[in-house]
């Protein structure tokens, strides 16, 4: 099939074409990636049935359990850790309303953990027919629970780390407990529950003007960017307000 737009230049195709060799190319790597991502042995087994803190169907804080995160017949558990409270250098303004807003600036929600829920909270609904997606934060459960309906987030599942070492085991934290950005996806085999994935991404050497890049590969914002001419830009972070 041949492509052409309406007032397209012959210099604007020859471009364009050899663009689209350079993503056939970037399509076969991902694959290769995700198939050699898959392919990964189980990890080590999870030192401890974790106990975080979530509402229970009344609304009344309860311990859950990290076995408990597994639904009948999903045996694939994906722990977000949301940086609440955020970096102690980030002084993006804090938010603008809200119980959220009361907090002193160095308590508030990392802007771009917030900037990335917002778009899982859409793809959450969806993704529980598959697998199990939680997020997790040091912050107190009562600060999370109300940050999160303060955002509007209807389906992202919420729970403390505070009273656990997750944090600390799975490189939530650093040794000085400042938290950390990361993604750890764990599987369940026989009825023991192993570490599978981490966006270690996020703690190797990044080229010049790439950041981490360690969770781009489920953010839309940044792809979304990747398809413009302007791009990501450089020095431009979310905010929690505009």
């Amino acid at each position: 099939m041949k492509i052409a737009y309406p007032g397209e230049s012959d210099e604007y195709r020859l471009a364009r074409n050899r663009l689209l060799e350079q993503e056939l190319a970037l399509r076969r790597m991902m694959e290769a990636v995700a198939e050699a991502r898959r392919a990964l042995p189980p990890g080590g087994l999870v030192p401890e049935d974790y106990a975080f803190d979530g509402a229970g169907p009344d609304g009344h804080a309860t311990k859950v359990r990290m076995s408990e995160l597994f639904a009948p017949g999903r045996d694939t558990l994906i722990l977000y850790s949301f940086m609440f409270p955020r970096h102690p250098q980030d002084e993006r303004p804090k938010a603008a309303h809200g119980e959220t807003a009361r907090l002193p600036l160095v308590e508030n929600p990392c802007p771009s953990c917030t900037a990335l829920l917002d778009q899982l909270d859409g793809a959450a609904e969806h993704a529980g027919r598959h697998i199990n997606l939680v997020v997790v934060a040091k912050t107190s459960l009562p600060r999370l629970l109300t940050f999160g309906r303060e955002r509007g987030w209807r389906h992202l599942r919420l729970l403390s780390s505070a009273a656990n070492a997750y944090n600390r085991d799975y490189h939530g934290e650093t040794e000085n407990g400042d938290q950390l950005p990361s993604l750890n996806v764990f599987v369940r085999r026989n009825g023991k529950i192993h570490h599978f994935f981490h966006s270690e991404l996020l703690f190797a050497p990044a080229e010049r003007g790439q950041d981490g890049r360690h969770v781009d590969m489920i953010w839309p914002l940044w792809n979304l960017f990747d398809v413009t001419p302007e791009g990501r830009g450089t020095g431009w972070y979310p905010r929690l307000r505009y």
